[in-house]
């Protein structure tokens, strides 16, 4: 029953963030070769509640402070997507989005690793900042030592 109380939860606030289903302006070309490198995504829907602006902050913030030189390289990737935004209907299509969500992936010898962190993102970034944000650091790292 529990169990049942915390879905329950979790989907009102997928819900109240805002849907779309938009995908970027310049979407991947299937056959384009990605450089390696650890991408973070982070899509937002034009209705955007609490959590969603924490988890948009403290990405920022954890990227800013600890992975300003891997940004600056091309080796850390942070991208936003507004999904509210014609033209990125494709990118949504491809990662299967409607509303606010949080990916990391890895990019390596052309290939895609996708991490959906939107859940753990969901459950932590808001009450949990810190354990948001090492659990965050934890998988950056983890990708990055994969390249």
């Amino acid at each position: 029953m529990k169990n049942f109380f915390y879905l329950l939860i979790v989907s009102i606030l997928f819900l109240s963030c805002g849907k779309g289903s938009e995908n970027k302006t310049e979407a991947r070309a299937a056959n384009e070769t990605q450089p390696d490198r650890v991408e973070v995504l982070y899509f937002y829907g034009a209705q955007r509640c609490i959590t969603c602006r924490a988890i948009e902050a403290h990405t920022v913030a954890l990227l800013d402070s600890l992975y300003a030189k891997e940004q600056a390289e091309g080796k850390v990737v942070y991208t936003v997507i507004d999904l509210s935004k014609k033209g990125n209907e494709s990118l949504a299509d491809q990662y299967e989005v409607t509303w606010s969500s949080l990916f990391v992936n890895r990019w390596k010898d052309g290939e895609e690793h996708v991490n959906n962190l939107t859940e753990f993102s969901f459950s932590h970034a808001k009450n949990e900042p810190d354990q948001f944000k090492e659990g965050l650091k934890n998988k950056i790292d983890e990708l990055l030592k994969e390249l």
